[in-house]
């Protein structure tokens, strides 16, 4: 109502101890890897608060780890107990799930994610890190490159007409998406290894379909001109599956970035008279 004050229901709730300094930690439940260190330094210079441990990006961590120690008033503390589980929780499940499957493959074929291009604006950096904290990459290529996809080589005519179109581009890995849409799919991976592909992607998510294209590049002898890259709802089952099959790289989308919550929860550690919070940071 007009001229009324909406009541802080956390300062009525707190009334009693407002004036204390609280010192809390933030305990994990699971073992994992930590991601969104990087954004906690930040956001607890904002609220005021004191930052007096906090584990590294990329840091392994077992259940009942403390992720990081903060101290401020016990209104602060509540609020952060939100804002810092959600910056790390989400990021950390990402990174886990990114380097189970670099763990499964062992280093061949490479891990690649270049799903958190289809997130949304505000959460592509921070999933993009998670993947890279995790030891996965977030592209299939580390320098320039064009990616023809489906869609690209349905406007262009066809393979070959795709990749004339791109020739030009010297400096640029060529990546071809192939789904078998034109022709069987083996031949579509000849038919781009042929035409200047550096990189054949078969993204049907059929082992088989990998197995045939490998089979048809080494006996037409265009195995060397590319590298092979696989895709399409890969699960960690797979891995072990694609170990044994020709490939080079191996693209994982949703299984990674639907990663579930790398659990953590705040406790209390601290409580004593006194206002003011403690400003030496420790690190």
């Amino acid at each position: 109502m007009n001229g009324e004050r909406t009541l802080d229901i956390r300062e009525e709730i707190l009334k009693t101890v407002r004036s204390r300094c609280v010192t809390a930690s933030i305990i994990t439940d699971y073992e994992g890897v930590i991601a969104g260190s990087n954004l906690i330094r930040n956001e607890s210079e904002k609220a005021g608060m004191s930052l007096l441990y906090l584990v590294e990006d990329g840091s392994w961590v077992n259940k009942g780890d403390e992720i990081l120690r903060i101290a401020g008033s016990p209104k602060q503390i509540l609020a952060a107990e939100e804002v810092f589980i959600g910056l790390l929780a989400k990021a950390s499940g990402i990174a886990t799930n990114a380097n189970e499957f670099v763990k499964a493959a062992g280093g061949r074929p490479k891990v690649v994610c270049g799903a958190w291009k289809k997130m949304p604006g505000a959460l592509k950096d921070v999933i993009r890190n998670a993947i890279s904290l995790g030891g996965a990459s977030p592209r299939m290529v580390s320098g320039p490159f064009v990616y023809l996809d489906k869609n690209c080589i349905e406007l262009l005519g066809g393979i070959k007409r795709s990749l004339d179109a791109v020739a030009h581009l010297e400096n640029h890995t060529k990546v071809v998406q192939v789904k078998g849409r034109y022709r069987d799919i083996a031949s579509e991976a000849c038919e781009a290894a042929e035409s200047g592909a550096d990189i054949v992607f078969v993204d049907t998510g059929e082992t088989d379909d990998m197995a045939a294209v490998a089979r048809k590049l080494v006996k037409t002898g265009l195995r060397s001109r590319v590298k092979l890259a696989f895709g399409g709802g890969v699960g960690i089952e797979k891995i072990s599956m694609l170990k044994t099959l020709d490939v080079d790289i191996v693209d994982v989308g949703r299984q990674i970035v639907d990663a579930p919550l790398l659990d953590m929860r705040m406790e209390i550690v601290d409580l004593h008279a006194g206002s003011g919070v403690l400003r030496s940071a420790g690190i």
